[in-house]
């Protein structure tokens, strides 16, 4: 739907939940008073809605716009762990004003949700689900669930205790309608199920779930009792959260940079690793440095080289975007990677033989010298080598060390290829010298 001034869109359009997701995504772009009017004209209900799909400087200016007592009533319509992401994002004097105004039982929830860190299984996990007695029969227990579904955000997944409240199974709506009636809850409940402690990383949360392809995971403390669930929008907004974070670190740039981020703050993110790839490029420099006598003799040389470094960059990159993305879905470990590597070292070959003999015809056409042109070739076969290796290696290595491979893979990358890339292509034509004056 287009972006129109609120004034202008039906009352029936406002009803549609599809528009208000519309209106929700295209928030940043109305202007305060339409903002106003949005909050007026739609009930506490619909608004939950807008909240829970806007972005995060949207959800700030909503609650500009919006009374303590509105907001409280807004909130709840909402799941309590989207409660506390508006919570952690808003003014912290505004959030305790509205945490106080909530009843006790919502008060205490809240709380203890924020007490997790906002990248743990705790931190998104909600709270709104649904436990039955395994003693209780089929029957009984579609009673319970059509009296607690309203206030529940999951209902297809019954989650089953004993009598001393330890969860010991789950159970499907699905398998709950099927079976016979006075079956228990205990009979029908799957015992071997899949479980996550509070202090879990998000991000192994959702590798659990996507290799079992799991729907909803219940969060439970060491004594086997339910703190809450991780639903599959919430694990599909980490798979998101993360490979984000993953693109952002491997060009040295920092997750909570934004486009709002002020300069000063920009400078202090940035700046560190760009000191640090001043460093490597040094380490390039040094390495044409030592051969300064060769590339003063043969000019062509200084021309060239950086289609050997940047071939390797390039094919490096590939094998890195590859293993680290296997890395975070566990598929990798560095005892395997000797199977890995022979792979790597042939593909390098291979692509170095292809892309290399392309360049080298090219380049001993422009320039009238076939020798250049084996030297630039054998360069290529020798740097895409190197690429392949590097790429498999520094990653899983800085995985064994406990160091985000998507932080630093790209700078040991670029050292590696640049460095060894320049020497190669060098030392060849050293050899080749006589055969190019």
């Amino acid at each position: 739907m287009e972006n129109t001034a609120v004034k202008e869109i039906k009352i029936a359009d406002l009803s549609d939940d599809n528009n208000l997701i519309d209106i929700a995504k295209s928030l940043d772009e109305y202007s305060d008073n339409q903002i106003l009017k949005l909050c007026s004209a739609l009930t506490d209900e619909k608004l939950s809605l807008i909240f829970t799909q806007a972005d995060v400087s949207s959800q700030r200016r909503l609650v500009n716009f919006m009374t303590n007592e509105k907001i409280i009533k807004t909130f709840t319509f909402m799941p309590k762990d989207d409660i506390v992401d508006i919570l952690g994002v808003i003014d912290i004097g505004k959030a305790k004003e509205l945490i106080n105004k909530m009843k006790e039982g919502d008060r205490t929830v809240i709380n203890e949700l924020l007490g997790y860190k906002e990248d743990t299984a705790g931190g998104i996990m909600t709270t709104e689900y649904i436990t039955l007695y395994g003693s209780l029969t089929l029957l009984q227990a579609i009673h319970k669930i059509k009296e607690l579904s309203p206030k529940t955000e999951l209902i297809d997944t019954i989650f089953v205790m004993d009598d001393n409240k330890h969860i010991n199974g789950v159970a499907s709506l699905r398998d709950i309608l099927i079976n016979d009636e006075n079956k228990t809850l205990d009979e029908i409940s799957d015992k071997n199920f899949k479980y996550v402690e509070p202090e879990m990383d998000q991000e192994q949360v959702a590798l659990m779930a996507s290799k079992y392809d799991l729907n909803v995971i219940p969060v439970v403390n060491r004594n086997m009792k339910m703190l809450g669930i991780i639903t599959i929008d919430d694990i599909v907004d980490v798979m998101s959260e993360e490979q984000t974070e993953d693109v952002l670190k491997m060009g040295g740039v920092a997750k909570v940079e934004t486009l709002d981020t002020k300069i000063w703050d920009s400078f202090k993110l940035r700046f560190p690793w760009l000191l640090v790839n001043l460093a490597t490029a040094f380490l390039a420099s040094l390495t044409i440095k030592a051969f300064e006598g060769v590339i003063s003799q043969v000019v062509a040389l200084s021309s060239i080289m950086s289609i050997v470094t940047g071939m390797g960059g390039n094919a490096g990159t590939q094998t890195v975007s590859i293993i680290i993305r296997n890395i975070a879905m566990g598929n990798v470990k560095l005892k395997d990677t000797w199977k890995l590597l022979v792979k790597e070292i042939a593909l390098g070959v291979i692509n170095g033989i292809g892309i290399g003999l392309i360049t080298g015809i090219i380049v001993s056409l422009i320039y009238g010298n076939a020798y250049l042109g084996i030297i630039i070739c054998l360069a290529i076969i020798g740097n895409l080598v190197v690429a392949g290796v590097s790429g498999l290696l520094i990653p899983t290595v800085l995985d064994k060390l406990h160091i985000d491979p998507a932080l630093s893979s790209s700078i040991f990358l670029t050292t590696a290829t640049d460095v060894l890339g320049f020497f190669i292509f060098l030392s060849l034509a050293k050899l080749f010298l006589p055969m190019l004056t």
